[in-house]
This record gives structure tokens, sequence and C-alpha cells, in this order.
């Protein structure tokens, strides 16, 4: 939340116009505590998704307070395009929004409009919650919101890659994201995302997002994975999860244990 005299800020937004590389990660156990780890880590961006896992604004709050003394940026997967449930995110204080499953420039246009207030778009104007800082200094975050939020929109099926160019046009759409297991599902190539014609579509994103000036995100297994995006010309990948890297670490614990006493 803003401290009483501070201006909305967003320098996740402003290195991703100077087109430097942002590291993200999912929030997805709906925990404070693995809200408030990953921050204090130093990671960029926190990926609270409440797509795919049991976050709602109350938990997603939590989380946005255990991340408060730290320098991690909080965004947010939405679970639909849909303008109360974005409304009802941004308010609690989000700076970033994912929205999944757009696939036209119209749906496009009403991700946008949802993350806006009018004339912009048709977010409505309340400064009384934690994002406006409890009405204490609603114009510092009111004046500024359409500015330094930023909304990017999923790249998930291939009627989306057919309309990339007209969604690529829409005006407040700050970047793409490519959701590799999606789109290669809808393809027809079940959770195979290094099929040939899956590897071809994404390149025809990467190719027009590069040119459009809009910058591009997508996830990764690990940091080897997500080098070799970064070195293709992604801003932002979410390389890792709070759950998934914990069935990591615990399963390879187990497996040293096992394997130092197979008799026990």
């Amino acid at each position: 939340m803003l401290r009483l005299d501070e201006t909305f800020h967003n320098p996740v937004k402003k290195l991703l116009k100077e087109k430097k590389k942002i590291l993200g990660a999912w929030l997805q156990m709906a925990s404070p505590y693995a809200a408030e780890i990953f921050a204090k880590a130093g990671v960029d961006v926190l990926m609270i998704d409440m797509e795919h896992a049991p976050n709602d604004p109350l938990s997603m709050l939590e989380q946005l307070r255990a991340m408060g003394r730290f320098s991690s940026i909080p965004f947010a997967r939405a679970p639909w395009n849909d303008l109360v449930t974005i409304k009802r995110m941004l308010d609690v204080g989000l700076y970033g929004l994912l929205i999944p499953y757009v696939n036209t420039r119209d749906e496009a246009e009403r991700a946008v409009q949802a993350c806006k207030y009018p004339p912009e778009g048709m977010r409505g104007i309340a400064p009384s919650p934690r994002a406006g800082g409890f009405g204490m200094n609603s114009q510092n975050y009111l004046a500024h919101a359409n500015d330094e939020i930023v909304v990017m929109t999923a790249v998930e099926t291939g009627t989306a890659v057919k309309n990339l160019d007209e969604i690529l046009q829409v005006e407040g759409l700050d970047g793409i994201f490519i959701g590799p297991m999606d789109l290669a599902t809808s393809m027809g190539y079940f959770c195979n995302p290094s099929a040939p014609e899956v590897q071809e579509a994404i390149h025809t994103i990467e190719e027009k997002v590069f040119a459009s000036g809009k910058f591009l995100a997508t996830v990764a297994g690990n940091f080897e994975a997500a080098k070799k995006l970064y070195d293709r010309g992604y801003s932002m990948v979410v390389a890792f999860a709070d759950g998934g890297t914990l069935g990591r670490v615990a399963r390879e614990q187990v497996e040293l244990f096992r394997t130092a006493y197979p008799e026990r």
C-alpha cells in the first residue's frame, strides 16, 4: 500500500519500457508465508494466480501485505476477462494484471477497459479501497493508475494467434503472455509445446510482438529455460512457483534419503 505522501509509481513498467529483463514467480499456494519468502529473496514480480490456484481477493490481500516490506512488485493472473473481478483485484493494490484466454481484438479491448478508469476504460472509481490508500491519499493513486498499471493478455489458442495482428493494435495493452501448454493443447497437441506446429506458432507470436513495441512474456520451468527465452528477446519470464519449488526440493531430499538408506 502507498505511504501517506507517496505517489503511485510502477518500477516494473518503467523497466519493461526500457526493454529490461524481469524475473517472475507464481504464487499459487495462497500463502502469505510463501509470498514473504519469495519477496525477501528479491524476485522482481510475484504473480498471484487466481486462474489455477485457490486464491481470492482476501488471500491476495494477505500476500500483498506480506510482500509490503520488500521490493517485489505484485501482479496477478485473473481467473477470466471479467470486469467485476478485475476491478476487485486491482482495488486490493496490484501493479499489473495478466488476463487469460483473450482471443480477439474486442476481448483485448475489454481487458484493457477493465483495468483503466474513464475515459480510457470502464473501471469503477473508488478512493476508499486499499489501492487508493483507504481514501487518505487517493489522488496519489487515482491520477496515475491508468499510466502505471501493466496490462497483458494471454495468447493461448490458435484463434488468438490468427488474430494477433489486431490484438497488438489495442491501445493500452502493454504486453503479450504466451501460454505454451494451453496453446499446444488448443492446436491438438495435448501438453506438447515442443510439437513443430506449436513451435512455429510461437515463433510467429515472437516476431509479431517484438515488431510491435509491446513486451513479450511467458512461463518457464527453471532459470536455464528462462535464460534461453531472455536471450531470444522475452522481457518477462515467470520461471518458478511456490508450490512447485517446495515440491521439487522436498522430492530431492526424499530421494537423497532413500539412496543413502535403502534398507532404512
